[in-house]
């Protein structure tokens, strides 16, 4: 499965929708992802989604910063 992480890269920061990074990732589970983020980086995780089908098509094709993380 493939997730889209939404993060902050300063933990000791307020979150702010403009400071907002995403990163890709394939993993079993959002577990799995969390776990690998918490032992691999520093960020400040928002939110983690699962997606498949034509909105992973859509991101496949239209966000430039598309690329799968690997820890």
């Amino acid at each position: 499965m493939i997730f889209k992480i939404i993060y902050q890269e300063n933990p000791n920061q307020v979150p702010l929708r403009e400071n907002a990074k995403t990163l890709f990732m394939e993993a079993e589970s959002k577990v799995e992802v969390r776990q690998r983020l918490a032992d691999n980086t520093p960020y400040n995780i928002q939110h983690v989604e699962e997606i498949s089908g034509a909105y992973l098509e859509y991101e496949q094709q239209n966000n430039p910063d598309y690329q799968l993380t690997e820890f």
